[in-house]
């Protein structure tokens, strides 16, 4: 019989196999932060830096339900993992089934909801003043879209579970280069403003999951579904909703701390301290993607070790994975702290934005070297399917340390207060991850049959 692609996560070494899943993961998630970071440019040189910031107000509403699928897609892709590990195709099969029906009924219902309560939505999450008719044009189209967006999350994680890391890839480039392109022939040719930036983010997405599609359609998956999967299977959507509910609860704790984040800075600094967050949060997304790559490299190996009670195997891959990690944020840290002036100037020629922002930039990303232990210590409770620990993980930096750290620091050092609570976040969370690692690690990996 043919040795499948999911095997080779638990024959190949940790090391080559660590690499194979996280390059085309990094480089997915380069090609998607450039998008998101180009796109940005685009929108302050050609549309204004208002329109920067009202893009970030919309960014957390539209993510967050395009997170459903992500949450589904992951929570399942560790119960397909697991059951691939363990030889169960019949449990894969329906999982991916189940996965695609949850998807469909809750992005679309949200998607629903949220166009009814556009404008409340908008203004609470910091879409005031100028901000917010930009805003509303953005968010309304863009929304058509992010049920589209939602499966193709949904899609990728499985894609990747199913050890086929290169499609993954595929699939995350194709609309990063088709938005762009959209963007330029929108905005910069058309002139559609607001409307034309908005259409090539949704349009994206379409073409998006038609990729995705065409390949579970293809020879190249294993996951072969028919009708009778996708009815809703209790114990599986229990299983999925679980795991899942530790990225939504992420999801949802990033786009409240956007609501906070976007309203505390419009107080203190109006819409230039709103424009200055808007391109710090970019090169959030940008820079993190070769420590996010090896974070959704290890994934499906941790899963699938485990499933076939490989824990030798677990350990190292927990160990090489930070290491790698730790060494790239460390390389991140370099570059961010020499250059935040010079990044700042690609996004905008506003002299209020570039003389606020670089400072901003350092504080957010001082603690970047020791991230990797936080990211790979929750993603790993979450691989093997223990969703409580990974739930807590997940939240300790945002929910737990960085909301109340930000709706308290500031009434003593104003907007420093705000920039300082990252750093301070960051140590802390990776301390209470450290320590529940290194116990679990002991208490179930350490001495068991190989």
């Amino acid at each position: 019989m043919a040795k499948t692609a999911s095997e080779d996560l638990g024959s190949q070494p940790i090391g080559k196999i660590l690499i194979k899943q996280a390059v085309p993961a990094s480089i997915g998630i380069l090609v998607m932060s450039l998008n998101i970071l180009v796109d940005t440019i685009f929108v302050g040189h050609w549309i204004g830096s208002t329109a920067i910031a009202a893009i970030n107000v919309v960014l957390p509403v539209s993510f967050f339900i395009g997170a459903l699928g992500m949450a589904i897609g992951i929570g399942g892709s560790s119960v397909i993992s697991r059951a691939l590990g363990a030889e169960n195709s019949k449990k894969a099969l329906k999982t991916f089934g189940n996965q695609i029906t949850l998807t469909l009924i809750l992005t679309v219902s949200l998607a629903v909801l949220g166009l009814v309560f556009r404008n409340s939505i908008i203004d609470s999450f910091g879409g005031k003043g100028a901000i917010f008719e930009p805003a509303k044009i953005y968010y309304t189209i863009v929304l058509y879209g992010v049920p589209f967006l939602a499966l193709c999350m949904m899609g990728n994680t499985v894609i990747r579970a199913e050890g086929k890391p290169k499609f993954a890839m595929y699939a995350m480039m194709i609309p990063s280069v088709s938005n762009l392109l959209m963007d330029y022939i929108f905005i910069n040719l058309l002139d559609f403003g607001m409307e034309g930036a908005a259409w090539a983010t949704s349009l994206s997405y379409v073409l998006c999951l038609g990729f995705i599609v065409w390949y579970f359609l293809s020879k190249h998956s294993e996951l072969k579904i028919d009708f009778t999967h996708f009815g809703l299977n209790p114990g599986i959507v229990s299983e999925i909703g679980s795991l899942g509910f530790v990225t939504l609860a992420r999801q949802a704790v990033v786009s409240i701390t956007y609501l906070f984040m976007n309203n505390i800075l419009f107080d203190l600094g109006g819409e230039t301290s709103v424009t200055a967050y808007a391109i710090v949060g970019r090169m959030l997304m940008f820079a993190m993607f070769p420590v996010l790559g090896i974070t959704q490299g290890f994934l499906p190996i941790a899963g699938y070790n485990y499933g076939a009670q490989n824990y030798a195997r677990v350990r190292e891959s927990i160990n090489k994975a930070i290491k790698y990690a730790t060494v790239l944020s460390t390389v991140i840290f370099i570059i961010l702290m020499v250059f935040p002036v010079a990044i700042t100037h690609m996004f905008t020629t506003n002299l209020d934005v570039i003389q606020q922002t670089p400072n901003a930039m350092r504080w957010v990303f001082a603690a970047t070297p020791i991230i990797a232990v936080q990211l790979i210590g929750a993603a790993y409770f979450q691989s093997i399917g223990k969703a409580r620990p990974a739930l807590l993980l997940t939240l300790t930096r945002q929910g737990i340390f960085f909301i109340p750290l930000i709706l308290i620091l500031p009434k003593f050092y104003g907007e420093l207060g705000v920039w300082i609570s990252f750093p301070i976040s960051d140590v802390l969370s990776t301390l209470v991850t450290a320590y529940f690692l290194n116990k679990e690690v002991k208490a179930t990996l350490i001495n068991k049959p190989v």
